[in-house]
């Protein structure tokens, strides 16, 4: 089952997780405030960004990955999934569940 790695600006992060829980694309998200350093179109930038970890699963994940895509503000969204080898029988349980 997947984590989805996401970045977005604090003023977006709000209905971004709203949107995935709302519409069961996630069973949970965590926020971790944080400040990125990137380089984009020659320059480099600095900005508070917040990291999300999205919960899905695989059948979820395409539909996931389209929403926050649809919703993200920046042209070129961070997302970035992760398999997770070994959860816990009881959490893999409840993210299915609450997941479609």
């Amino acid at each position: 089952m997947p984590t989805v790695y996401i970045t977005a600006p604090p003023a977006a992060v709000d209905g971004l997780v709203e949107t995935l829980l709302e519409e069961r694309l996630a069973a949970c998200v965590n926020r971790l405030p944080c400040q990125s350093t990137y380089r984009w179109e020659g320059k480099i930038h600095r900005d508070e960004e917040v990291i999300l970890l999205a919960k899905t699963t695989d059948d979820a994940y395409g539909d996931l990955v389209d929403r926050v895509e649809t919703l993200h503000p920046y042209d070129v969204p961070c997302i970035e999934r992760f398999d997770e080898a070994d959860a816990l029988e009881s959490f893999a349980s409840w993210r299915t569940g609450a997941v479609r």
